[in-house]
């Protein structure tokens, strides 16, 4: 069976999307063993193993097909990429400025950015009970939010707005991604990561000259580029073929969860209690979202 023709079930898509949000969550503890590597290196190197490992895996994959000039000429393939890419730079550029927890706050904001974002563009109407699960979400990101935010030198604040980039391009990408996989012909986006990879190298390469990053920093950045950003977003887009963008958006918060517990256990870096809490609020909105819409699928 063809890569790009793979059609999981609704069951088998949160099952990838879970998956996506385990492995995107290794960043935090991974960057915080890097030594010599900073800012603009740390992500031109993780966006350039995840160039060259896509490139590899999706030669492979579809025997070279994917390359072809046609797979290239929509306009929404590259808005896509566009935003794959300030979530890339931005991400890991937000991480070297403030903590863990403040960044995967920040993008806990992504669920509300896509709902709304979907109901402007003439999505069908969100369910009361997404509402109310977006609505004790985002009471449980507030309640973190404020015990987090530090506003010392004006550093994390940096950090913060700039990790603010990342769900502000999710909601755009889950949107124009969905809308483009509506048409069955056009339902390969795996090449609009690629090209995100490549814009990133493209813009932080001039800022991180000269390189500092050393053999052991390499190895971690390798990893990072394969298995917390190709892979992932690879089962992020087969996942969303079967979700909705705010579904998409929702189990995507459990990189928040799963991060911050992470940075705690690898890399000493503690959540308050109600950070705890906050975390569980996240958890029952999304647990409780997923259990109603599976009773309707049922019904």
């Amino acid at each position: 069976m063809s890569l790009t023709r793979f059609q999981p079930g609704h069951a088998q898509s949160v099952a990838l999307m879970m998956l996506a949000t385990l492995l995107w969550s290794i960043a935090g503890v991974v960057s915080r063993q890097i030594t010599q590597a900073q800012g603009f290196e740390v992500t031109f190197w993780r966006s350039f193993f995840t160039a060259l490992s896509l490139a590899i895996g999706l030669t492979v994959a579809t025997r070279g097909r994917v390359w072809r000039l046609s797979e290239f000429r929509s306009a929404t393939l590259w808005i896509s990429g566009v935003c794959w890419s300030v979530m890339f730079t931005a991400f890991m550029l937000a991480l070297t400025m403030t903590t863990v927890a403040n960044v995967l706050i920040t993008l806990s904001l992504g669920p509300l950015f896509t709902a709304l974002l979907h109901r402007l563009l003439g999505g069908q109407p969100l369910t009361r009970q997404t509402w109310w699960a977006i609505a004790l979400a985002a009471i449980g990101i507030g309640y973190m939010f404020v015990s987090q935010v530090q506003l010392d030198d004006g550093h994390h604040l940096k950090g913060m707005l700039i990790a603010v980039c990342v769900p502000l391009a999710g909601s755009v990408q889950w949107n124009v991604m969905k809308t483009r996989q509506v048409s069955a012909e056009q339902q390969n986006m795996l090449p609009a990561i690629f090209i995100g990879a490549v814009i990133s190298c493209v813009v932080t390469l001039p800022p991180a000259m000269p390189f500092n990053a050393n053999i052991t920093d390499m190895q971690w950045l390798a990893l990072l580029g394969v298995f917390q950003l190709a892979l992932p977003c690879s089962l992020a887009v087969w996942s969303s073929r079967m979700l909705k963008p705010h579904e998409v958006a929702m189990l995507a918060l459990l990189e928040v969860i799963f991060g911050i517990t992470w940075a705690w256990w690898g890399a000493q870096e503690a959540p308050s209690d109600s950070v705890m809490m906050g975390g569980g609020l996240v958890l029952l909105a999304l647990a409780s979202n997923e259990y109603f819409s599976w009773r309707q699928r049922r019904g």
